[in-house]
């Protein structure tokens, strides 16, 4: 998807995705030859985050530079204010702030101005900074921790819609992220409707296999299931 694609994702995907772990979300991407979907360092800041879907929108930081990461960029026309102005209502903001963990990207009170613009989760391989100021503005976000020095004390903002790495996955504005408590997950814009259709029958499948194992049945030809157990699973759950 191009940097100017509309964010808007249809309700229906969005219902359909909110059903669907991030772990039967790799499991499917696997199966499609894509290994590398989830974004490292992306933990819940909070326990009993629901799981949520959207468009990514893009934003990038590089290492800081003495000249360019100073207080005063923080007014410059490229900046973490104006990007988040750009930001539509539903969209997740993922940001590329290279694993840095001793400066916290955003605090309360971008976060505070993204919650009112109806952004749906901030995820970063990066820290948050105000953490109890964050947590007060209601945002969803999945970070790798939390550190009191600001963004400029080790990194420079650059970009945003661009295409960024995010816990070393590759992401591009308008790519499908899914996150929940086992972090963030990544599904191509090419891939979707495959991953639509098959990412529902492959809960289907795993929640028959689970009640069977409640049952007392053992493992071997039951996950994954040979083609007696499948017949009997397709022809249980028809």
């Amino acid at each position: 998807m191009t940097e100017n694609a509309p964010m808007d994702l249809d309700p229906q995907i969005v219902q359909i995705l909110s059903q669907v772990t991030t772990a039967t979300l790799t499991t499917v991407l696997l199966k499609k030859g894509l290994r590398n979907v989830w974004m490292r360092g992306t933990k819940p800041i909070k326990a009993g985050q629901s799981r949520l879907v959207g468009r990514a929108f893009t934003l990038r930081f590089v290492p800081a530079r003495e000249d360019l990461a100073t207080p005063e960029s923080w007014s410059s026309p490229i900046s973490t204010r104006a990007a988040i102005e750009a930001m539509p209502a539903n969209c997740i903001a993922v940001v590329d702030a290279m694993g840095v963990q001793d400066a916290g990207i955003f605090g309360d009170i971008l976060c505070a101005r993204m919650q009112k613009r109806g952004v749906a989760a901030l995820i970063t391989d990066g820290v948050v900074r105000d953490v109890a100021g964050v947590l007060a503005t209601g945002l969803p976000v999945w970070c790798c921790g939390v550190a009191a020095p600001p963004s400029v004390a080790g990194l420079t903002f650059v970009d945003w819609q661009k295409p960024i790495g995010c816990g070393g996955v590759a992401v591009f504005p308008g790519d499908i992220v899914v996150v929940d408590e086992d972090g963030a997950v990544l599904i191509p814009q090419a891939l979707l409707d495959d991953v639509l259709k098959l990412a529902p029958e492959q809960e289907k499948l795993e929640a028959w296999i689970m009640h069977q194992v409640n049952r007392g049945e053992s493992l071997p030809g039951l996950y994954p299931p040979n083609e007696a157990n499948r017949q009997r699973y397709l022809k249980e759950t028809k």
